[in-house]
């Protein structure tokens, strides 16, 4: 705890005594503005001495900015997010129930926090989620705090913050999935190098056809035998109708028609049988 011996920093009160204790020394006096602030109404000497303890105050909300850094957003940002938090808590602070500080530390790590929660994951993932990532982190740095410190188990984990095994593995998961890898991000390094996207599998449209073979398969075994001849030659053997009818010594008309009925059957069929309400033919 620092002890305040400075009477000329911004904000500070005329007359303040030089023994007062502060937690930081960026906490300024600044009890008599708070207290005048809350008699005034809204209007220009409202608006001044309200810039006049944001002013005085940002040193301290810069330095719990600072607590964020290397997190994956700017210092510049992470200031003003801080800043928007100091006066959100100047607004609503009531001096009556005490210091400042106290009030407005929580209030604009708080803010910060809702920034990290609501802007920097590059997916939306579930609040319940990103507070198991929160508590595994903050847990992983306590277990390791001395140096020499083995990584933690998850069992190890669990144990210091109460939580499952399963909900620790969701958070550690979590730790690794705040930011997302573009699908052309080179895995590799030469002339072989390839990308994320390259890694990834596609949809095999031939496992569609396996499915209809295998649905269609019982409604040819009941085809009469001319019949499944006919389709054998036809989409087998590639044979056209003509050369299936001189085979067969009928019309092509007729093979037109005796594909078309059979092809119609098997077809209800299967979707009779996908369906078991549906009417057969």
């Amino acid at each position: 705890m620092l002890t305040d011996m400075s009477t000329s920093r911004p904000g500070a009160t005329a007359g303040a005594p030089a023994s007062g204790r502060r937690n930081h020394d960026d906490a300024p006096h600044t009890a008599e503005q708070f207290a005048r602030l809350a008699e005034l109404d809204d209007g220009p000497e409202r608006d001044a001495l309200r810039d006049e303890l944001v002013t005085a105050w940002l040193p301290m909300a810069h330095r719990i900015a600072g607590r964020f850094r290397d997190r994956g957003e700017s210092v510049e940002d992470l200031r003003q997010v801080a800043a928007l938090g100091l006066v959100k808590a100047i607004d609503r602070f009531d001096p009556s129930r005490g210091a400042f500080e106290s009030y407005a530390v929580p209030t604009i790590t708080g803010e910060v926090k809702r920034h990290f929660r609501d802007r920097m994951w590059a997916l939306r993932v579930p609040r319940r989620v990103q507070e198991l990532r929160n508590r595994v982190r903050v847990a992983r740095r306590e277990l390791t705090q001395h140096p020499g410190s083995p990584e933690p188990t998850v069992a190890a984990i669990a144990s210091h913050t109460g939580l499952t095994e399963e909900e620790v593995t969701a958070g550690l998961e979590a730790l690794e999935s705040f930011s997302t890898l573009s699908l052309d991000a080179e895995l590799s390094t030469g002339d072989d190098g390839y990308s994320l996207a390259d890694t990834l599998g596609e949809t095999d449209t031939s496992y569609d056809v396996v499915v209809d073979r295998e649905a269609a398969k019982e409604g040819l075994r009941r085809l009469p035998e001319r019949e499944r001849a006919i389709l054998y030659m036809r989409f087998f053997e590639d044979m056209t109708q003509s050369r299936i009818a001189d085979r067969l010594g009928i019309s092509q008309m007729h093979v037109s028609r005796l594909i078309s009925r059979s092809c119609a059957r098997v077809r209800d069929e299967v979707l009779g049988s996908r369906h078991p309400g549906a009417d057969r033919r």
